[in-house]
Order: structure tokens, then C-alpha cells, then sequence
């Protein structure tokens, strides 16, 4: 056991770039975590320094409710690993207004509100629209042709997450594509599910986490992701997911992002160690 609470971020970091897949998490403030993922005695104000030594990525939900600081985004950088990436929920006053391509100032307020500071940390950009949002093409297609894609030289990674039934169509996927911005594959009975690839890396939100498994998803089933995850990597389409169209022909390899999500959200940090283990270990 560590004799201090400094040697707690003595052991080695996740291995960087060792592979293009990241799991991780939502968040890092979680009373329960003080019980089965950070360790006894450490102090909150440094869960986040803790979390990134454990983990390679971490989806920051907080930006949903209300965009930062420059100085915050820029503490919260400098508080992890150099191959740490946030992930970033845009704000639900973006999207969750009338009209999508009436928030389109709003939406480039955000991105240009200190995102910068995150650097090499900053991943994609999540744009979670409501289950009341049904696709409307015109509507969706000027707010995605009217967001950044570069950001003080650095290019953006947009996703969207959708929940309602209409997006499974082939119009939403041609949209998706040309604008090359990827969807949320969505492991979940509650919301649309759709593994059809339509940008050029993957982001895959996991939300069915038991609470009577210590690692939240079983080894069998971590072990299946896993190897989704491989898949998704070396630029292939797992047949075995739901899709709306036919899966894709082989592309060249990718960048996946996978986050254990909600559920039962005590046990996620676990299961997303557990995975990238297993990742890593391929």
C-alpha cells in the first residue's frame, strides 16, 4: 500500500499510445468512487489528477449544464498526463433550443470560450440532442455545416448523440458523412441504438453497468467490447451491432473513444480499467 498520498501517483500511467482506444468515464466527482475507486485519504480537489493516472480519457459531463473558465478548462489540463484527452458535452442551451441552426452563435461561443487551453487534450466535442428532437434535415445540416472545424490550427472532432427513432434513416446517415461528424453508438435499451460509421473515429457510450458486478459488465462481455473496440480501430464495422444501413467497407484505422456511462455508475471506473486492460493486452 502507499505509505503517502503523493505515492498514490507514483505508479505508471496507462500506456501512452499504445493504442488508438481510450476508455474512460463520465466525470470524476462521484461520492461512491471515494469508496471503490479512489483511494482512502485522498482529498477531492485531486480525483481528477488521480483518475487520469488511471484511466485515458474522461468525458466531461459538467459543460452540459453550464461552459467554463478559460482558467478552469486550462487547471483542468494541467492537472493530467500529457496523452490524457477530455472529451466535452456541449451545452444543453445549444442543443436542446427550438431550432438547431439557431444556436449556431451560441455553439461557437463555446468552442471559442477557452476550449484552447485544453491543447493536445481536447477530444471531441459531444452534441447530445434531446429525445423530443426528431430529425429534421435542413435544420441539422446548417448546424453542423456551420461548426468549426479547426481551432487555433488544431482540427475539432464533432459527435452527435441522438435519441429519437427518426434519425435511423439513410438521410441522416448521407448528412452525417458529408459532414463527416460521427454518431454516438449508444449501448442502451432506453435510447436509439445505431453503430453506422459516419466520421472517422468512433465514440461508443456504455450504459447497462450492474451493480452486483464488481467491474460493472461481466468478463465476457468486456472481452466482446474488447474486441469490437479492435475492430472499430483497425478501421473495420462489426457486423454484430445494430445498424441502419449495410456496415462499412474496411477503412484506414481510427481513433475510438469508448466511455462507461450512467447505470450503475459506481462501478464504471472499474469497468472501463478493466477494458482498456484488456485492449492494451491484444
Amino acid at each position: 500500500m502507499p505509505s503517502t498520498t503523493d505515492d498514490l501517483f507514483a505508479s505508471p500511467a496507462p500506456a501512452a499510445g499504445t493504442s488508438p482506444i481510450r476508455v474512460g468515464i463520465g466525470g470524476w466527482t462521484f461520492a461512491p468512487w471515494r469508496k471503490n475507486f479512489y483511494p482512502e485519504g485522498l482529498v477531492q480537489r485531486r480525483e481528477l489528477e488521480y483518475a487520469s493516472r488511471q484511466l485515458r480519457a474522461i468525458e466531461i459531463n459538467g459543460t452540459f449544464y453550464r461552459a467554463q473558465t478559460p482558467a478552469v478548462y486550462a487547471k483542468w489540463a494541467a492537472e493530467t498526463p500529457e496523452d490524457f484527452v477530455f472529451s466535452l458535452k456541449a451545452p444543453k442551451t445549444v442543443t436542446q433550443g427550438r431550432r438547431l441552426a439557431e444556436s449556431t452563435a451560441a455553439a461557437k461561443r463555446f468552442i471559442s470560450g477557452g476550449l484552447d487551453e485544453f491543447g493536445a487534450r481536447l477530444g471531441p466535442i459531444l452534441w447530445q440532442l434531446p429525445p423530443s428532437r426528431t430529425f429534421d434535415r435542413d435544420d441539422l445540416d446548417a448546424f453542423l455545416d456551420a461548426l468549426p472545424r479547426t481551432l487555433n490550427g488544431r482540427p475539432l472532432r464533432h459527435v452527435l448523440e441522438v435519441r429519437h427513432e427518426s434519425f435511423l434513416c439513410d438521410t441522416y446517415l448521407q448528412l452525417a458523412r458529408a459532414q463527416n461528424v460521427a454518431t454516438v453508438f449508444t449501448d442502451s435499451t432506453t435510447y436509439p441504438s445505431m453503430a453506422d460509421i459516419t466520421g472517422d473515429f468512433v465514440y461508443a457510450r456504455m450504459m447497462r453497468s450492474h451493480a452486483d458486478i464488481a467491474t460493472g459488465y461481466s468478463a465476457s462481455a468486456l472481452g466482446q467490447w474488447a474486441k469490437r473496440a479492435s475492430v472499430w480501430a483497425r478501421g473495420g464495422d462489426p457486423d454484430d451491432l445494430p445498424h441502419v444501413g449495410q456496415p462499412t467497407a474496411k477503412a484506414k484505422a481510427r481513433d475510438v473513444f469508448v466511455f462507461f456511462i450512467s447505470s450503475a455508475k459506481e462501478r464504471n471506473p472499474a469497468a472501463a480499467m478493466a477494458m482498456q486492460a484488456r485492449v492494451d493486452a491484444a
